[in-house]
């Protein structure tokens, strides 16, 4: 769904700072979002924003001037508005992360524009009238104010969580290997135990409830091969320290506790 991001605009609504507007360019070159509109700005300078948002030239060439909202949203399919503060006029209200999936939806039927107020007031009820949807992003109300970047970062975050998130790999580890096998496993349940009764660690405490507490720890922790065989390293490890340095070893536990 790479390609619905593309119809997804964001409109800044007489957006006063350039900075703030080079913020929200930034956050959408993070996001996938390539499409910005911006109504009555008070400035909109190509070579300072370049300097605030770097590598976005082709974001900034791209962005598109106009007079009014309305012109600015002429072609959405859906409208969703943005506010701080729940209004006294009676409509429905969604965080961001709720009314993102409905977003991700909505691309498929046409363009869908994300309004952004003037950072000193916001929308008014009456752009707001003009919207599908208005969203809020939660915040502790002793400091509640966020600014325009930020709130900007927060619904273009969760907009391409929900259209592009579901494709995406998460990076592994760079050494992560496969899930071992049972096999495999029981050859590291049996060296530990080995290794363990080799330095009497037992003593007073039961050997099966010893290894039946380290396989729900170990199991817990859903180890990949590598993981696994340096687990095992350590239990052999130990019987050959005791080997080299000519200390006695104590009893090996039976078959059984490898296996309890």
């Amino acid at each position: 769904m790479t390609g619905h991001l593309s119809r997804v605009a964001i409109v800044l609504d007489h957006p006063k700072d350039v900075v703030n507007i080079g913020g929200v360019i930034r956050v959408m070159k993070n996001f996938g979002l390539s499409d910005l509109r911006l109504v009555n700005p008070d400035e909109f300078d190509a070579y300072r924003l370049e300097g605030i948002a770097h590598r976005t030239r082709d974001l900034i060439d791209a962005a598109t001037t106009f007079e009014s909202l309305d012109d600015a949203i002429a072609d959405a399919t859906f409208v969703v508005g943005t506010t701080a503060r729940t209004r006294t006029a009676g409509r429905p209200y969604s965080t961001a992360g709720d009314v993102a999936p409905i977003i991700a939806d909505r691309t498929g039927d046409g363009p869908v524009a994300i309004l952004f107020g003037r950072e000193d007031r916001g929308l008014t009820n009456e752009d707001l009238d003009r919207c599908h949807a208005v969203s809020i992003i939660p915040t502790d109300p002793g400091y509640s104010s966020l600014n325009l970047a930020q709130a900007a970062l927060v619904m273009a975050y969760e907009i391409f969580l929900a259209i592009d998130g579901g494709e995406m790999e998460m990076p592994r580890g760079r050494r992560a290997t496969r899930p071992p096998t049972s096999e495999e496993l029981e050859e590291t349940f049996g060296a530990l135990a080995q290794g363990l009764a080799a330095i009497d660690f037992y003593k007073a405490r039961k050997p099966e409830a010893v290894m039946r507490t380290l396989r729900t720890l170990i199991a817990r922790a859903e180890p990949d091969l590598r993981e696994a065989r340096l687990l095992a390293a350590v239990g052999f490890e130990i019987g050959n320290y005791l080997q080299r340095h000519g200390i006695e070893r104590a009893d090996s536990p039976s078959s059984d506790v490898t296996r309890s």
